[in-house]
């Protein structure tokens, strides 16, 4: 079966999973928009790929970016958000910017975008929004109060969402993985084992993402949970100070 070729906006594309996921669907021949709020991380123009500069941090300013996003870009017909920030520790040892800020990219700024998306995507006779979601979404823990709401919050919005938009052609869909080798963890103080059953590549969200996409119009695919197959946490040791 050939895939249908498709106009795929994909959130947090410069890093990580989103880079995985744009480079999967380039690949695949869809035509992709890659979202990032800093667009210089894309050093080479692609065939087939736009670089939209978007701060979902910034939610005074964004919905006037984005509300001409489907006139600029007509042929839109998916959307990916991957887009996302980690921050890890005792309720109190957050600051009142820090929440905002982590709840902001996680989850406020990407409902923004999909409010501008959806009356686009629900004139569409095909569309799909799919959201990277965590682990996080699945059960509470110590330390992650914040990043927990944060997802818990994607999850809870996709499901009644999902109902919301049960009469249209558009689909909903969330991905919860759990630790991914990727940058997310370079400011954090764990990361996954080493071995390579310890942690889950950016590559298998993308490879998820497209059996999303490309499943048969006519099912939805609620939600897809992945685990590496070996849990092992790595806790950094505090560098000595010089």
């Amino acid at each position: 079966m050939h895939a249908v070729k498709r106009t795929i906006l994909v959130t947090g594309a410069s890093s990580g999973i989103g880079r995985a996921v744009a480079r999967r669907l380039l690949a695949e021949g869809h035509r992709v928009i890659g979202v990032s709020r800093d667009i210089r991380k894309f050093a080479h123009a692609r065939e087939g790929f736009d670089a939209l500069e978007l701060d979902l941090a910034d939610l005074a300013g964004l919905p006037s970016k984005i509300g001409g996003l489907t006139r600029h870009f007509p042929n839109i017909n998916a959307a990916v958000f991957c887009a996302g920030i980690g921050r890890f520790g005792a309720l109190e040892q957050f600051s009142y910017t820090q929440i905002e800020t982590l709840m902001a990219v996680n989850f406020t700024g990407q409902a923004f975008l999909a409010r501008a998306l959806l009356p686009h995507l629900k004139s569409k006779a095909r569309s799909d929004l799919i959201f990277i979601g965590s682990e996080a979404a699945l059960k509470g823990s110590r330390q992650g109060a914040v990043y927990c709401a944060s997802k818990f919050a994607v999850r809870g919005f996709t499901q009644a969402l999902r109902e919301e938009c049960g009469k249209s052609r558009l689909r909903i869909a969330l991905i919860n993985p759990g630790m991914v080798r990727t940058e997310f963890f370079d400011s954090l103080s764990f990361e996954p084992g080493d071995h390579q059953s310890n942690y889950i590549l950016p590559e298998d969200i993308a490879e998820t993402v497209s059996y999303v996409l490309n499943s048969r119009a006519e099912i939805v695919i609620d939600e897809i949970s992945l685990s590496p197959l070996n849990k092992v946490v790595n806790f950094k040791k505090n560098e000595p100070p010089d």
